[in-house]
């Protein structure tokens, strides 16, 4: 129950479907923890559960969900939540209640990185970090995107960042993709800016 002891009661349920691909550890800390500590310091609500889709072949994650109980259901306070949430949220995000109409959320677009986990010489992936890789990306970005999650599939690791654009994203990022072994043969893809149901 995060950080409530026992289950307040709500005056409205929201399904938030998060488009993004994040492990549940990372949907945990960025959305549920986050929202969690907001809710509770304005008092008007909690976010109590979640879960992650897994979808085609590789079983990649396809997107995430929260479920946000609100305590305060006044359109202030739906507002104010809705303006955390573009800020949070990727493209195509939608926020969800029972009878009413769902709101499409986000401003953020997605920027993936797939290693190419067996083409490459051994002594690449020998010699290589991974978490290089994601530091050194971090820094390409200069503070202004964030990297979200990770996954392993069956040939290939992907790392998902998340910022205001995907074209500013892969320009800052392309010198060292280019030059760093491990990103040898890799693939760079702009991320769905909507739900894939």
């Amino acid at each position: 129950m995060g950080l409530f002891k026992k289950k307040q009661k709500y005056k409205a349920l929201l399904n938030l479907s998060i488009n993004a691909k994040l492990q549940p550890l990372d949907r945990g800390e960025i959305f549920e923890d986050a929202l969690n500590v907001l809710l509770k310091r304005v008092g008007c609500g909690y976010v109590d559960g979640g879960g992650t889709l897994l979808g085609g072949k590789g079983k990649e994650i396809e997107y995430c969900d929260v479920d946000i109980f609100l305590t305060d259901d006044s359109e202030d306070t739906r507002k104010k939540l809705i303006a955390v949430l573009n800020e949070l949220c990727p493209k195509g995000s939608l926020l969800s209640e029972e009878g009413k109409e769902p709101i499409v959320l986000g401003l953020l677009e997605g920027y993936a990185v797939y290693l190419n986990g067996y083409e490459l010489p051994d002594e690449v992936y020998k010699t290589s970090d991974i978490n290089y890789v994601i530091s050194e990306l971090k820094k390409s970005f200069e503070g202004e995107v964030k990297y979200y999650s990770w996954w392993k599939g069956p040939t290939e690791t992907a790392l998902y960042f998340y910022g205001k654009s995907f074209d500013a994203m892969k320009e800052k990022a392309g010198e060292f993709i280019a030059s760093y072994p491990l990103c040898q043969k890799c693939r760079i893809v702009r991320l769905p800016d909507k739900l894939p149901c």
